[in-house]
């Protein structure tokens, strides 16, 4: 698959490289809290929005993760580099997989916050009613955020992660993603891949912490090493930035 270049920043200059997706309920700002943390003299990380995200959010599309990956691996082209990680939040886990089978001479590991495995996410018929009908209902949207970071939150905090999805998505791409994501299984294709992988969650996060690592990831990768932040839910990226800066600097410098 031929991909696009699409709206990306770029965020340090130092020598560890590394491509940034985002989740499913959020374009590339939501990484905005973390970037306060990560250190421009030692990284170089580049941003990018999903079709139907951000600045990409009329782009056309068949929004798949393996449009994402195509599509990445265009930003990187566009950035002329030959060598980089991967760092993938939630359905942005999964296309960065997809990435490291379609390139692995370049894709040197892989960062998965909360990533969603190769086998996808099996959802029983009401969650999937929930999930499905998030893409029309904010209020879905709410019940989904504020499950998956433990009920821990008031308004204040889940209020504004709701009104940016809902404004910095659009939800034919929000809807089409789920079943890409969620339904699609390679993991046959990715077991006992030797890439080196981080695979960071969150102790609140009920849907995809450190029991879902155990079912998966870790079951594939003989290379990959969990990290658990006692703080976190699902979004990692903004419920405990610092922490998470600190776990991923300390991966790529290995």
């Amino acid at each position: 698959m031929t991909g696009q270049i699409l709206p990306y920043d770029v965020e340090g200059s130092g020598p560890r490289r590394a491509l940034v997706l985002h989740n499913w309920f959020g374009d590339r700002t939501s990484f905005d809290p973390l970037r306060a943390h990560l250190n421009g003299d030692t990284g170089t990380y580049a941003f990018l929005d999903c079709r139907g995200y951000g600045e990409a959010i009329d782009t056309e599309g068949a929004f798949t993760m393996e449009e994402v990956a195509a599509d990445a691996l265009a930003v990187a082209d566009d950035l002329g580099w030959d060598s980089f990680s991967v760092i993938g939040h939630s359905m942005g886990g999964k296309a960065a997989q997809l990435m490291l089978l379609d390139a692995p001479a370049r894709v040197r590991s892989l960062i998965g916050i909360s990533p969603v495995s190769a086998a996808g996410f099996p959802l029983d018929e009401a969650s999937w009613a929930l999930f499905a009908g998030a893409a029309e209902d904010p209020a879905n949207r709410r019940v989904i955020i504020d499950t998956t970071t433990g009920g821990r939150y008031d308004d204040t905090w889940l209020d504004p992660v709701v009104k940016r999805s809902v404004e910095r998505s659009s939800a034919r791409a929000f809807r089409a993603y789920l079943d890409s994501w969620s339904r699609t299984d390679f993991h046959q294709r990715v077991k006992d891949n030797p890439a080196p992988v981080l695979l960071v969650v969150g102790a609140h996060d009920p849907a995809l912490g450190a029991e879902a690592m155990a079912a998966g990831w870790l079951r594939w990768y003989p290379n990959a090493r969990l990290e658990v932040l006692p703080e976190a839910g699902h979004y990692a990226p903004e419920e405990t930035p610092q922490a998470l800066a600190a776990a991923i600097e300390d991966f790529l410098a290995g």
